[in-house]
């Protein structure tokens, strides 16, 4: 598959925190009459209110978003070559997501208090934004709910990332707003110590933004009142079906769920029926008989051997076949990486050949895992790490299904993609 792109057509349905203003339109006034106005937070109010809700990144790393705050807040200075910056990272590069694409169409200035209310506390005089140029939609609101904003204390910029799998990693965000290719780079400090020129930055995705503004809008009690006590609040997924044989999503739904919601509230009957991918392609596969007792919080993902990262979900049709399209998306993969370090460069390639073999009906298992732990932990980025974890969980997860494959009984309906040129 020599590309995957964005869906065609995103759906969106109400929702009990971050979507429930989606009948009332995207302006300021409609979100003030609902929100009320932000409120004036200090640093280590935010940072208690980020850690008591327990709010996590949500594009994939999950970091928690109060310990950024406190390492910005401690490494930043007067001297302007120590003073902080915040990034709102709205990239997007996981095509299966479409969840930050939505919150900036339909709940713009959640994300964008978020960012100020941390830009005000930690005393930044600048925001960032970061969009994706293969959506540009995006762009669209994100300009004009600024426009909306006159009179804001914050000085904000926008960037257009160019439509790639690794444009939204931090360090190629970075690279972008510094005037160079937006492609990740070795970094030897975490961006809240060393991030923009040197300046300790605050950089977190658009729903992480948006769940902070939710916060200091509605408070921790009504924000609490979803959830578990562990894993307080809502997220959001992004419902698909894998791309077309011209690697478009035809359609995604977009969904807010309460952690500890179940699956099966959410999944129709034929994705309950079979493999998920969680996470998008950067994610793991679950087998179909952990569906029905699938809740959506961290800790039941992690013992299955998944996790939430962008909140992607890719279920599959009657025929579809999982192991054909890991091939696919691990040669997809492998052509999007930065290729500046020996995994990513010589890795991905090598192991794309080995799992298109497997699909091909050759029994590569013993050395796809062999390239597999080759790569992990090695890359300039969590590139490599990410495309072994899909790779792997078709091997652990869904092996009677691999097993199937290779004796001709999976059904498959649709034949391997011409190899890539």
């Amino acid at each position: 598959m020599r590309t995957v792109a964005p869906p065609a057509r995103v759906e969106v349905s109400l929702g009990p925190l971050l979507l429930s203003g989606v009948d009332d339109g995207p302006g300021l006034d409609a979100h003030r009459a609902r929100f009320g106005e932000l409120p004036a937070l200090d640093t280590a109010s935010l940072v208690a209110l980020a850690d008591d809700a327990r709010v996590r990144g949500r594009g994939g790393a999950g970091f928690p978003l109060g310990r950024k705050l406190r390492t910005v807040h401690e490494r930043s200075g007067r001297r302007p070559s120590r003073r902080p910056v915040v990034v709102v990272n709205a990239a997007e590069g996981e095509p299966a997501s479409a969840k930050d694409e939505t919150l900036l169409r339909v709940a713009p200035h959640l994300v964008l208090d978020g960012a100020a209310l941390a830009a005000r506390a930690l005393g930044a005089r600048r925001v960032h934004v970061v969009v994706p140029a293969d959506r540009p939609q995006v762009g669209a609101a994100v300009r004009d709910a600024l426009a909306e904003r006159s009179g804001h204390r914050e000085r904000w910029t926008v960037h257009e990332a160019e439509g790639r799998f690794v444009a939204g990693q931090a360090r190629a965000v970075l690279e972008l707003m510094e005037g160079r290719p937006g492609l990740p780079v070795t970094a030897w400090a975490p961006e809240a110590v060393e991030g923009f020129k040197g300046r300790p930055t605050l950089l977190a995705n658009a729903e992480s933004w948006a769940h902070l503004g939710l916060l200091a809008l509605v408070g921790l009690p009504r924000y609490g009142a979803f959830g578990t006590p562990d894993e307080p609040g809502t997220m959001l997924l992004t419902l698909t079906r894998p791309p077309g044989p011209d690697g478009r999503f035809d359609l995604a739904r977009v969904v807010e769920v309460a952690h500890g919601d179940a699956a099966s509230d959410v999944l129709d009957a034929d994705a309950l029926a079979a493999p998920l991918l969680v996470g998008g392609f950067h994610g793991a596969w679950l087998h179909p008989r952990d569906l029905e007792r699938l809740v959506w919080t961290q800790a039941h993902l992690r013992s299955l051997g998944a996790a939430l990262g962008a909140g992607a979900l890719v279920s599959l049709a009657p025929g579809d076949c999982p192991v054909a399209l890991t091939a696919a998306w691990t040669e997809y993969l492998a052509g999007e990486s930065a290729g500046r370090c020996g995994p990513c460069r010589n890795g991905l390639p090598a192991l794309a050949q080995e799992v298109r073999g497997l699909a091909e009906g050759a029994d590569t298992r013993r050395r796809i895992q062999e390239l597999t732990g080759l790569v992990v932990g090695r890359g300039a980025c969590a590139h490599p790490d990410g495309t072994s974890r899909l790779v792997r969980s078709l091997l652990t997860t869904l092996g009677d299904r691999v097993e199937g494959h290779l004796a001709g009984s999976c059904g498959c309906a649709h034949p391997f993609p011409a190899r890539v040129a």
